[in-house]
C-alpha cells in the first residue's frame, strides 16, 4: 500500500484513492490493487464517495470525485468548462433556463446554468442541491445510477422503476409539475469518454409556455448539447 503514516485507516483510504486514480475500478479490482479485505475496501470507498473524493459511474466502478479538483485549488473542471460554451447556445435555441446537474449521493447539484435575459424563468442557482425524487434531471441521473442508489431514491420518488426503464430506452426524460408547480423540464444524459453518465443537461420553464410535452420540442436539441459537452470534455 505504499508509504505508511502510522495511521492505519488514513493509509488505507489513501491506498484506495491511489488505486482508483490509476483507472476506474469495481470492488473486486479495488481489493486486488490495494490488498484490502472486501468489507474494508467497500467501507472506505463508500465513505470517500460520501465526501465526493470518489464517485461511482453507471457501470458501478469508482473514479476520482469532484472534490479532488476543488481541493487542488485552481484546477479546472472539464465538464463545467465545456458547459460555459454549450449551455448558452442551448439557452438561445430554446429561450428557456438551462441547467447542468451532477449526482451527489442521493441528491443532485446544479454545477452550471444559463438564464434567458428576461421573462418568467425557472432559475436554479449554481450550487443548489435538489432531491432525486422528482424532475427530469433526477430521472436521467437515477436511470443510470447504481442499483443501491436507485432503490434508496425510488422509495420516496414520484416516479417508479418503469419510468427509469423508459428513460434508458428513449435516451431522455421529461417532467411536468414534479419538482415545482407549473414547471416543465426535459433532460438528457451527459457521458464521459468511457460512456458512463456523469451529468444531466436540462431545459426548464413554465408549463404554460413550454407545454406538457417538452421532450417533443427539445429532446433532439438536448441530445445534441449532451454530445457537444462530451466532445469538449
Amino acid at each position: 500500500m505504499g508509504q505508511h503514516s502510522g495511521i492505519g485507516v488514513l493509509d488505507k483510504a489513501v491506498a484506495v484513492l491511489h488505486a482508483v486514480a490509476k483507472d476506474p475500478c469495481g470492488l473486486a479490482e479495488l481489493c486486488s490493487r490495494t490488498g484490502l479485505p472486501r468489507a474494508t475496501a467497500h467501507r472506505l470507498a463508500v465513505g470517500l464517495e460520501v465526501h465526493r473524493l470518489l464517485q461511482r459511474g453507471a457501470d458501478g466502478r469508482w473514479r476520482p470525485g469532484g472534490a479532488l479538483a476543488e481541493l487542488a485549488g485552481g484546477a479546472t473542471d472539464p465538464l463545467v468548462d465545456a458547459a460555459s460554451s454549450v449551455l448558452p447556445r442551448l439557452r438561445d435555441i430554446t429561450g428557456e433556463s438551462v441547467q447542468l446537474y451532477r449526482r451527489d449521493g442521493i441528491a443532485r447539484v446544479c454545477v452550471a446554468s444559463a438564464e434567458p435575459p428576461s421573462g418568467l424563468r425557472d432559475t436554479v442557482p449554481v450550487g443548489a442541491r435538489l432531491p432525486m425524487t422528482a424532475g427530469s434531471g433526477a430521472k436521467v441521473l437515477l436511470a443510470w445510477a447504481d442499483p443501491a442508489t436507485q432503490r434508496a431514491v425510488l422509495a420516496d420518488a414520484v416516479f417508479g422503476e418503469r419510468t427509469l426503464l423508459d428513460v434508458r430506452r428513449r435516451g431522455w426524460a421529461q417532467s411536468v409539475a414534479e419538482r415545482e408547480p407549473g414547471v416543465s423540464s426535459v433532460s438528457a444524459p451527459v457521458r464521459d469518454a468511457t460512456g458512463a453518465v456523469v451529468a444531466a443537461v436540462s431545459v426548464s420553464g413554465p408549463v404554460d409556455r413550454i407545454g406538457r410535452r417538452p421532450g417533443a420540442r427539445w429532446a433532439a436539441d438536448l441530445l445534441a448539447a449532451a454530445e457537444a459537452l462530451q466532445s469538449r470534455m
